[in-house]
C-alpha cells in the first residue's frame, strides 16, 4: 500500500493556471491535483477564506476555523464592464487583502487607505469619523466609493463619502482604480474609484469582538454568518465612543450591515442593506474661526443585483441592480446653539438607481453593453431651490422645516469590447452621459486601456481616459458666516494618461507606474481677496497632475525560509502640479494642497509561537505651507485558529501634525483586543 501511495504521487498533476476548456476537468479524473506555484496576482484575487496573497506552493488551504476545504477561483478585477482576471486586465487594480487588513495597525478603511502610495488620505477626526479621500492629486469630490460594485458616493459632499455600515472585520479586500475612470463607473468617477468587497464566510460562525485604549475610547463588534445549501447570510453590527483626543473632537459610532447571496446554475443574486450613525465634536473641522462645531450623520444604504446567465454559463450575462441609499447630516455651527441664524442646517439626501449590465464573450473578444438611471434628491434647510411655505416638510424631532429642494437626474449608457490575444488585451469603450442639471445634451467620455504581458514575470500597461463631474449641492448652495457657493459652477473636465509595468517573481513583485490628469474647469474652495475673508467655490482653470509612483514588496519568508522577518513593503509617490487661471486666488483648501511626496514602509515579522508584530512608517509632505512629518505605527498579534489578541499603537512617536487646516491631530493612541470566531 506505501509502496502505490507513493507511485501515485509521482504521477500527480501539477497545476499552474487556470483554463476554461470544456474537457479540462477530464485530465483530473482519477489523479491526483497538486496545487502548485500560483501567480501573486492569481492568490491576491482568490476566493479563500484567510488565504494570504504571498505565492506560496501548497497542497492544503485552512480558513481560521480550521476548515480544509477552501473555494479557489478565478477573481475580477473591478478595472472595466465585462469581467477580466487579475491577468487579463488592462488596468492594474491595487488591492488591499484580506491578509493586510488583519495584520495592519488600522481602525477604519480610512487607516488601511493610508498605506496605498496613490491615495491621499487628510482625517479631522480619529476612526475615520470625518475624512477626506483623494486620488493622484485631486479631491475628495473626484472619486467614487463603491460597496460590493454599488455606487454609494454622495452628492451633496465628499466629506461623508467613508461613513461605511462595514467594519474591517467584514471585508474580504478593498480595490483601488487610479485615474478617470467613467466608461466603468460612470461620471461621479472623475479621478478614480474605491471598491470594498465584503467577505462571505465559508461556514457558519459567530464573531465577537472587543477593544479599548486611550482617550476613553471603547466598542464592541458582531458578526453572524449562517450558510445553507446556495444560501448564504451575514448580519454584522458594532458600537465605538471616544473622547476624539483632541478638543471638541469626541464621538459615537453605530452601524449594522445585512448580506446575503444565492448561487444557483441560471442566477446568482447578492442583496444587502446597512445603517450607520454617527455624532462627534467637529472642532475647527470647517473653520479655523470656529472651534466648537458639532455634526451628526445617518446613513442608510441598500441594493439587490443578480448575474443572470440564461445559458446556464459565462457566455452571456445579464446583470440587474437596483438600489438607493439615504444620507441625513445635521450640522452646529456652535455646538448646541440651534436656529439658522446660527448656521445650524439640517440635510437629507436620497439616492435611487437602476441599472442593467450585460456581456457576452464570442469569437471576437468580450462585449459589455449597460445603462444606469439615477435619481438625485435632496430636502434641506439650505441647499436647493426655495421652496413655496405649503411645501416645506418637518424634519423629525426638531421644530425646523426642509424649505429647500434639489432634483437632478443622471442618465448614462456604456459600451465597452474587450479583445484578449495571448498575452496582449484590449479594452476599449465610451460613456454616453446626460445629467438634468446641465442640459438636455449627452456629452460622450472615451477611454483605451492596452496591457502586453511577454511573460508570466512582466506586465505593460497604458491607458487614456476622459471624464466629467457635476459639482455637489454643498459645492453650489452654501452660505453662511464662512463659506460661498456658487449656483454658475460648471463641471470639471478631465484627460488622464497613464502608462506602467509591473514584474513579479516568486517571492518579489513590484509596480511602477506615471500619469498625466489634463484638467479644466476644476472646482476648487478658495480664497478670492487677500484679506481672505469667506472662501468660495469656484471654478479655478486648469489644472494638470503629473507625477509617478513606484511599490516594491518581497516575501522574506519565501527568499529566507525560516527566518523571523515575513514581509517588507515600501511604496513612494512624486506628484507635481500646474495651475492656470484667469481669476486670483490667494489660498486653496482642498484642490492646491496636493501631496508633493509620500513614502511608505511596512514590515511584518514573527516574534514567537502566534506573536506577530506589524511596523508602518509613512512620511509625507503637502504643498500650501504644511510642515512634512512622519508617523509610525506598529501592532502586536497573537492569532490563533479561533481568537486573536492584540495591542496598537498609532503615532508611536507621539508627534502632533496637521493634515488639513488648522485641525490639529492626537498624539500616540493606543488599543487593546481581541475577537473570538465560533463555528456553529
Amino acid at each position: 500500500m506505501q509502496g502505490q501511495r507513493f507511485k501515485a504521487c509521482q504521477q500527480a498533476l501539477h497545476f499552474k493556471h487556470f483554463t476554461r476548456r470544456g474537457y479540462a476537468l477530464f485530465s483530473c479524473i482519477g489523479r491526483e491535483v497538486l496545487i502548485c506555484t500560483l501567480s501573486v496576482a492569481t492568490l491576491t484575487y482568490a476566493k479563500a477564506e484567510g488565504m494570504s496573497t504571498k505565492p506560496a506552493t501548497t497542497t492544503a488551504l485552512t480558513d481560521s476555523l480550521g476548515q480544509g476545504e477552501v473555494r479557489l477561483d478565478e477573481v475580477t478585477v473591478t478595472s472595466s464592464r465585462a469581467p477580466l482576471t487579475a491577468l487579463q486586465s488592462a488596468k492594474i487594480v491595487s488591492v488591499i487583502s484580506r491578509d493586510d487588513i488583519q495584520r495592519a495597525e488600522a481602525a477604519s478603511v480610512n487607516d488601511l487607505l493610508k498605506l496605498a502610495t496613490g491615495v491621499d488620505v487628510r482625517q479631522r477626526g480619529g476612526f475615520g469619523v470625518q475624512t477626506d479621500i483623494s486620488i493622484n492629486g485631486g479631491t475628495f469630490d473626484q472619486i467614487t466609493i463603491l460597496l460590493n460594485g454599488v455606487n454609494i458616493s454622495s452628492p451633496q459632499t465628499g466629506h461623508n463619502a467613508a461613513d461605511f455600515p462595514v467594519s474591517l472585520s467584514d471585508i474580504e479586500r478593498i480595490e483601488v482604480l487610479e485615474g478617470a475612470s467613467a466608461r466603468v463607473f460612470g461620471s461621479s468617477a472623475f479621478n478614480g474609484a474605491i471598491n470594498i468587497v465584503t467577505r462571505s464566510d465559508s461556514n457558519s460562525n459567530l464573531r465577537l469582538s472587543a477593544e479599548g485604549g486611550s482617550f476613553g475610547t471603547f466598542g464592541g463588534d458582531f458578526g453572524l454568518t449562517v450558510k445553507s445549501n446556495n444560501l448564504s447570510q451575514k448580519l454584522s453590527g458594532g458600537y465605538t465612543q471616544s473622547d476624539g483626543g483632541t478638543q471638541n473632537s469626541d464621538f459615537k459610532r453605530r452601524r449594522a450591515y445585512y448580506m446575503g447571496n444565492y448561487t444557483s446554475r441560471y442566477a446568482d443574486l447578492m442583496w444587502q442593506g446597512g445603517v450607520s450613525s454617527q455624532d462627534y465634536g467637529a472642532s475647527t473641522f470647517y473653520s479655523a474661526k470656529f472651534n466648537n462645531q458639532w455634526e451628526a450623520t445617518r446613513r442608510i444604504i441598500a441594493s439587490v443585483q443578480a448575474d443572470v446567465k440564461p445559458l446556464g454559463n459565462d457566455n452571456l450575462v445579464f446583470t440587474p441592480q437596483l438600489y438607493w441609499h439615504r444620507d441625513v447630516d445635521h450640522y452646529q455651527l456652535t455646538r448646541g446653539k440651534e436656529g439658522a441664524s446660527n448656521g445650524e442646517n439640517y440635510h437629507r439626501m436620497d439616492v435611487y438607481g437602476a441599472s442593467l449590465n450585460a456581456h457576452a464573450t464570442w469569437l471576437l473578444g468580450k462585449t459589455a453593453l449597460g445603462f444606469d438611471l439615477r435619481k438625485e434628491h435632496i430636502m434641506s434647510t439650505a441647499y436647493g431651490d426655495l421652496l413655496p411655505e405649503n411645501e416645506w416638510a418637518d424634519i423629525h424631532g426638531t421644530d425646523r422645516r426642509y424649505n429647500h429642494r434639489g432634483d437632478r437626474t443622471n442618465t448614462s449608457l456604456f459600451v465597452e469590447h474587450n479583445v484578449i490575444l495571448g498575452g496582449f488585451t484590449l479594452s476599449a469603450g465610451m460613456l454616453a452621459n446626460r445629467n438634468t442639471a446641465l442640459d438636455g445634451d449627452f456629452r460622450f467620455y472615451p477611454g483605451v486601456d492596452i496591457s502586453y504581458r511577454p511573460n508570466d514575470m512582466w506586465k505593460l500597461y497604458a491607458s487614456w481616459n476622459k471624464a466629467l463631474r457635476v459639482p455637489t449641492y454643498t459645492d453650489l448652495y452654501t452660505n453662511n458666516s464662512v463659506q460661498q457657493g456658487d449656483i454658475a459652477l460648471r463641471p470639471e473636465k478631465n484627460s488622464t494618461f497613464k502608462i506602467g509595468t509591473r514584474f513579479r517573481t516568486y517571492c518579489v513583485e513590484a509596480v511602477v507606474s506615471g500619469f498625466y490628469s489634463k484638467g479644466t474647469d476644476i472646482i476648487d474652495w478658495v480664497y478670492t481677496t487677500e484679506e481672505r475673508g469667506k472662501y468660495h467655490a469656484m471654478n479655478i482653470g486648469k489644472l494638470d497632475n503629473m507625477g509617478y509612483s513606484a511599490d516594491a514588496t518581497l516575501n522574506l519568508n519565501e527568499l529566507l525560509p525560516g527566518s523571523l522577518l515575513t514581509r517588507f513593503k515600501v511604496g513612494y509617490a512624486y506628484i507635481y502640479q500646474k495651475h492656470d487661471t484667469e481669476r486670483p486666488v490667494y489660498g486653496s483648501l482642498y484642490a492646491l494642497e496636493y501631496l508633493r511626496h509620500k513614502f511608505t514602509a511596512q514590515l511584518d515579522h514573527r516574534i514567537f509561537s502566534r506573536l506577530s508584530a506589524s511596523w508602518a512608517v509613512r512620511w509625507q509632505e503637502r504643498m500650501n505651507n504644511y510642515s512634512p512629518y512622519t508617523k509610525v505605527d506598529v501592532k502586536l498579534q497573537w492569532t490563533a485558529p479561533t481568537y486573536t489578541l492584540y495591542v496598537k499603537a498609532d503615532n508611536l512617536t507621539c508627534h502632533r501634525y496637521y493634515d488639513l487646516g488648522a485641525v490639529k491631530q492626537p498624539g500616540l493612541w493606543i488599543m487593546a483586543g481581541g475577537s473570538i470566531k465560533i463555528g456553529l
